[in-house]
């Protein structure tokens, strides 16, 4: 749990910083701690059904350092939904 929770929040921030002004940019502190870290655990999911599930390539473990990669790809893509989405819905503004 605690390795899931790591990548996560290793994985939201490199997406974070690959994606300049994103919605979360004005965040400090613990919330931006937390959006980081689900952004980054689902882009670990994501990364690992288009790799793993979808093209067969990877490793069989979701939350792993041996799919740093596949994550962060998959965390970016989810970082680009979810700039999409506030600013459609004006969410946090």
């Amino acid at each position: 749990m605690i390795g899931a929770i790591l990548v996560g929040f290793v994985v939201g921030i490199i997406a974070r910083i690959l994606i300049p002004f994103d919605v979360l940019r004005n965040m400090h502190g613990p919330k931006s701690w937390g959006f980081s870290i689900a952004i980054g655990m689902a882009g670990a999911v994501l990364g690992w059904l288009i790799f793993t599930v979808g093209l067969g390539i990877g490793d069989d473990d979701i939350f792993d350092w041996g799919g740093i990669l596949m994550s962060i790809i998959g965390a970016v893509i989810v970082l680009i939904c979810v700039n999409w989405y506030v600013r459609a819905k004006k969410v946090l503004t």
